[in-house]
């Protein structure tokens, strides 16, 4: 899987340097956060793959303390700030990180009772979304949900304009990156076994997506 936008550096205490920082994550966390509450089980572990910085999983560990968290990353440098996160927010619900790449067949995790993935779609391969998409198949019971974040592109809705210049930009830097069309999105996860759920209209022109096994 393609690494992730450039980083800032971190600005908690303890590992600072190890520290990465997603401006985007301070503006999106609340909102997501609010979803997450209707979509996610009571309790059980949620995997959240592509967790990227750390600061997403952190936060959501002290929203839904009763829930287990498992953070993931293909990225070896993603992976060192995420547990520096983790450690600093001094949380017990948060798990050490798990070396994952959503393409790959195999996954270090054989279950989980809820999947999330913020920000990963549309930059990445395709490879990545299908993987994720037979990885949530694979790992969640039925009707557990998988919960995506990000920008798309929905034939039947006009595009922002501010979402067509980020998809030029994206394709600019990586002719694989780029936003993904919503129904192609829906067709794969059709054919992994998943049920689109449900669309909930984000801030700045982001989804967020439900898809459970049936």
């Amino acid at each position: 899987m393609a690494s992730s936008p450039p980083w800032m550096p971190g600005d908690g205490d303890g590992d600072h340097d190890n520290k990465r920082h997603a401006p985007a994550t301070l503006r999106n966390r609340d909102a997501i956060a609010a979803v997450l509450a209707e979509w996610l089980p009571a309790t059980g572990t949620v995997l959240e793959v592509a967790s990227g910085s750390g600061e997403h999983v952190v936060h959501f560990a002290a929203a839904f303390p009763a829930l287990h968290w498992q953070p993931s990353d293909p990225d070896p440098a993603g992976l060192v700030s995420i547990a520096a996160w983790s450690a600093d927010s001094d949380l017990a619900n948060i798990a050490a990180p798990l070396a994952l790449d959503a393409a790959a067949a195999d996954w270090p995790i054989d279950r989980a009772d809820a999947i999330l993935c913020i920000n990963m779609v549309h930059i990445s391969p395709w490879a990545a979304t299908l993987g994720l998409l037979a990885g949530a198949a694979r790992l969640l019971a039925p009707g557990a949900p998988l919960i995506l974040y990000g920008p798309y592109v929905e034939p039947d809705v006009p595009t922002a304009e501010s979402n067509l210049a980020f998809d030029a930009s994206l394709r600019a830097r990586d002719p694989v990156w780029g936003l993904r069309d919503l129904n192609a999105v829906k067709a794969a996860a059709a054919a992994s076994g998943l049920t689109f759920t449900e669309r909930r209209a984000m801030p700045a022109n982001n989804l967020m997506l439900l898809f459970r096994p049936t």
